[in-house]
């Protein structure tokens, strides 16, 4: 059973959301936010898998709130889902922790779709569109260079061979084209970017691939 929290601070989005939810098997809502400070809290208390988060709320914004809720530990993921489809908004929440992002146009099996993606470890943002957001990122980091990757202490227990996985993620690669361009399995593919989540700590594909970003694996285009 997947178990979600859905934050808005609209009451009749939390209604149509709960209706869709609870309308599916293997899926209920444990509880509802009308802001970050209340979402905070009933993750502490309910421990969700998944929390659909709206960016704008009264107090506490989601985007804090996401930051709060994964520094906590809770293991909870992510879903931001607003009204504003704005690359400021989408990378500020994949720098929080979110790990996907829709605006509430979205047809309900994506958004089903999504929590499932979420919940079971997966990200729920194209490879281009994290390639574009996070582009545009990087352009507020700071001129002078960071250490070297090599240095990095999240990237040292990498192998080579992982190193350039982590490479080619960042730079929006799927796992189909990474096993076809660098004639591996998709099965190795997919075990190498579990070993590389593991050892750097990354709770996911997104997460990887701001990771690249940070140590420079990945510079913009």
């Amino acid at each position: 059973m997947t178990t979600v929290l859905i934050a808005d601070d609209q009451p009749m989005q939390r209604f149509g959301s709960r209706l869709l939810l609870e309308s599916q098997d293997g899926m209920t809502v444990v509880g509802e936010a009308a802001n970050g400070n209340e979402a905070v809290g009933l993750v502490a208390r309910h421990r969700p898998d998944v929390v659909l988060m709206d960016i704008r709320m009264p107090g506490l914004d989601g985007i804090e709130a996401t930051r709060r809720i994964i520094a906590s530990g809770a293991g909870t993921r992510i879903l931001i889902v607003t009204t504003f489809d704005l690359d400021e908004y989408a990378y500020d929440g994949l720098r929080a922790g979110a790990s996907g992002f829709l605006v509430k146009d979205a047809l309900p099996e994506e958004l089903l779709a999504g929590i499932r993606a979420v919940a079971a470890g997966d990200a729920v943002v194209a490879p281009t569109l994290t390639r574009r957001l996070l582009d545009a990122y990087v352009h507020h980091l700071p001129a002078t260079p960071g250490a070297p990757a090599a240095a990095d202490p999240r990237i040292t227990a990498l192998t080579e061979r992982e190193r350039e996985i982590l490479t080619v993620i960042g730079q929006g690669w799927s796992n189909s084209e990474i096993a076809a361009r660098l004639h591996l399995a998709e099965s190795t593919v997919k075990t190498h970017v579990t070993r590389i989540l593991a050892k750097t700590g990354a709770r996911d594909r997104v997460q990887a691939v701001i990771l690249a970003y940070d140590t420079r694996l990945v510079t913009p285009m």
